[in-house]
């Protein structure tokens, strides 16, 4: 599992996980493709042998992936997905396109009827494709952020239903190891608010240590 947590705006922690510990951190600023490669090869080095990787969907992780370690499984968070719709069409979608996608978004965490819900999307896509490509007077697209939201599901929608198509490898659907870790984190961190940033550092990777 790979993810990351930001303090502030000033520095976060690039981690991988392996559903019982961290097994690769790095200090970053910002999620890049040069971090995640340099600790996927910095792993395989290492001797590990990674069967699948369940991330958020960042873009260029997955072609980097497959560079690195071939064709494994990938699997996109789905959590992540739910979130990525949500804030695009917002906890209130106004327009009927948006309830309806906003319905949909909620069977992402059904366990069954997989095609059926790819199905249902294209559907969806078709039955409203004339309001997704509406414009203004000034020739630009109308609802962005609905198109946006559609073109994320359908980028995506590959990755989705993995863990469930290889059952036999328990990957996680989700990254809710490490969201659970960085919660925990966090509050460890906000006791010592007093803390220097080295020493909290300092306190960080010592819990991501062990």
């Amino acid at each position: 599992i790979i993810d990351a947590t930001f303090f502030g705006r000033e520095y976060g922690y690039l981690c991988f996980h392996d559903t019982r510990r961290v097994i690769y951190f790095k200090e970053i600023v910002s999620e890049s493709v040069k971090d995640l490669k340099e600790g996927l090869l910095i792993l395989k080095e290492a001797g590990y042998v990674i069967k699948s990787i369940t991330i958020d969907g960042r873009r260029g992780y997955y072609g980097n992936i497959r560079k690195i370690l071939g064709n494994i499984p990938i699997q996109m968070c789905i959590y992540h997905q739910r979130a990525i719709i949500r804030r695009y069409i917002t906890d209130r979608p106004q327009s009927e396109c948006g309830i309806e996608l906003k319905e949909l978004s909620k069977r992402i965490t059904d366990k069954e009827n997989h095609q059926l819900f790819i199905d249902d999307f294209y559907k969806l896509k078709e039955k409203y494709q004339f309001y997704l490509h509406e414009r203004n007077e000034a020739g630009e697209f109308k609802h962005q952020s609905m198109r946006s939201a559609f073109r994320s599901l359908e980028s995506n929608l590959s990755n989705i239903f993995i863990y469930s198509d290889s059952k036999t490898l328990n990957i996680p659907p989700t990254n809710n190891h490490l969201e659970g870790l960085f919660s925990h984190l966090k509050e460890r961190v906000n006791i010592h608010r007093g803390l220097r940033r080295d020493r909290k550092k300092k306190a960080v990777k010592l819990i991501l240590f062990f």
